[in-house]
């Protein structure tokens, strides 16, 4: 069992910077493949970015390409996710997902256990 909790939403201006925590408990952190998925209001769960448990292996959505950055530190059982120049349509709750394989996937149901969320509003 994994549990995950995130933290560091905030309300943003356009152009700002957040950097987004998710703490894992459980021993075999380092083994799991993690995930930041996000959900805006009326929208579907959105794949954001993903880790391999090394972090040589990394993948983002288009969307958010060159402004996002994911990592993971293994001895902190923790993982990152780094937004520059945040938009409006970034406004969205955030969400951390861990997956007990370590291939990659984007998908939510690829996903095995999930943080509570984080709000994260960005106002033009």
């Amino acid at each position: 069992q994994v549990q995950l909790v995130e933290s560091g939403g905030g309300l943003v201006q356009a152009g700002d910077s957040l950097r987004l925590s998710c703490a894992a408990s459980g021993r075999s952190f380092s083994s799991y493949y993690m995930g930041w998925f996000r959900q805006a209001p009326g929208k579907e769960r959105e794949f954001v970015a993903a880790i391999s448990w090394s972090g040589g292996s990394i993948y983002y959505v288009d969307s958010v390409k060159g402004r996002f950055t994911i990592s993971r530190d293994n001895a902190k059982n923790t993982v990152y996710l780094q937004m520059n120049s945040l938009k409006p349509d970034d406004t969205a709750v955030y969400y951390c997902a861990s997956r007990r394989s370590n291939w990659p996937a984007t998908g939510p149901d690829d996903y095995d256990y999930w943080g509570q969320g984080t709000q994260v509003t960005v106002s033009s």
